[in-house]
């Protein structure tokens, strides 16, 4: 009879697995506790955070490291400033927008997604629209962008200056839109206005469909700018 028939008729059932020792128990917690290895990505994510919670004055190479848990010096191995720090942060954050649709819908539409994709990464982050504006042209995800929504729009028939513009008009819309809330700058527990300004009696009501009065303004916009726009002029005869 094997052990473990032996241990079944005398009650026990079969035997137990060996039981962990405490080495290495304690081996297996340290690695699971142990912090991914410092990179880009990580640095990215940590400088975003800070960006998000205290503006770009906020973003600090000594606060990164403190929030990392490492030695400022250490940073430097991986980006050379805090300019080349904001690079990144507003590289990995404008990648997550879509401009895929140039590639199978009409361009009415496709300019509809990539607008509403690049408002919705940048409004998610308004402290960094005003990197993302001055910066446009030494970000490589913008340049990239850039290039699926400019070739998009010539191969509809857009000459190459009218691209620039439609493409350049939306940009516009979408960075005066991300940096700030409309409905956001009203304070619905302020004094009231009424008196000094009747028209605005309503405004105190505002704050609360912030997000549905923001989008209908840009919503708004993006329709009333494609359809001035119409179609793209014939081709000239050859």
């Amino acid at each position: 009879m094997s052990p473990e028939e032996t241990a079944a008729d005398d009650g026990h059932g079969p035997a137990a697995a060996p039981a962990t020792t405490p080495a290495s128990s304690a081996t297996t917690t340290s690695a699971a506790s142990r912090p991914a290895p410092l990179g880009r990505e990580r640095i990215a994510v940590a400088a975003l955070a800070l960006l998000d919670a205290g503006g770009e004055e906020a973003v600090t190479m000594r606060a990164i490291a403190e929030r990392l848990g490492v030695r400022a010096p250490s940073l430097y191995n991986h980006v050379r400033s805090k300019d080349a720090l904001l690079g990144l942060v507003a590289d990995r954050v404008v990648s997550g927008v879509d401009a895929s649709g140039f590639d199978t819908l009409p361009w009415p539409d496709a300019l509809r997604r990539w607008a509403w994709s690049y408002y919705d990464a940048l409004a998610a982050h308004p402290n960094l629209v005003p990197y993302v504006a001055a910066n446009f042209g030494r970000i490589d995800a913008s340049l990239r962008r850039a290039e699926q929504v400019y070739r998009g729009l010539l191969d509809a028939g857009w000459s190459p200056s009218r691209a620039t513009r439609i493409a350049a008009a939306v940009r516009y819309a979408v960075l005066g839109a991300a940096v700030g809330s409309f409905a956001g700058g009203f304070d619905a527990d302020g004094p009231q206005v009424a008196d000094r300004f009747p028209a605005l009696r309503d405004a105190g009501r505002i704050p609360e469909r912030r997000a549905a009065i923001d989008r209908a303004a840009l919503d708004l916009l993006l329709e009333r700018f494609l359809d001035g726009l119409g179609t793209p002029p014939p081709a000239p005869a050859a």
